[in-house]
């Protein structure tokens, strides 16, 4: 059985590796696209949770509810963002991706998912299944850790 340290190095070696691969990736799609750190987080947490309003986003990304305003407007000026009213409360504005928006959000998440796909191929049936087994119980205890 391993210590905890052990158990707490593997972990973080592959975080690590992982980590390294996703901000490469990412660094890539900004670098690409002209976003800044803020704009992408923006656009990530649209694409996971649809919508939002701009005083979500600035709470996300330590903006003022002004800077957000902003930054959002550029989003919007290049066709990636909506904002519309807010059918419960006509004075908020509800932010979400537009098509073009989540089609750039896709290229970086396929990406992602082909990394992973091949990273899976590497391994043989058994590996996948203790990976998958060793996975379900780390998301669990993390899970209760959050609650």
């Amino acid at each position: 059985m391993p210590t905890v340290k052990q158990f707490s190095d593997v972990l973080s070696e592959w975080t690590g590796v992982l980590m390294r691969h996703s901000t490469r990736d990412i660094n890539r799609f900004m670098k690409e696209y002209g976003f800044s750190m803020p704009q992408f987080h923006t656009m990530m947490r649209l694409y996971y949770r649809e919508t939002c309003g701009v005083s979500d986003i600035a709470d996300d990304v330590g903006f003022t509810k002004a800077a957000s305003s902003q930054m959002i407007d550029r989003l919007v000026q290049q066709g990636l963002l909506t904002r519309t009213e807010n059918p419960d409360d006509r004075r908020e504005r509800q932010i979400a991706l537009t098509e073009k928006g989540k089609k750039l959000i896709e290229e970086i998440v396929s990406a992602r998912h082909r990394w992973m796909e091949n990273l899976t191929t590497t391994l043989s049936s058994e590996e996948q299944q203790a990976i998958v087994d060793a996975l379900i119980l780390l998301t669990q205890a993390a899970k209760r850790l959050e609650q």
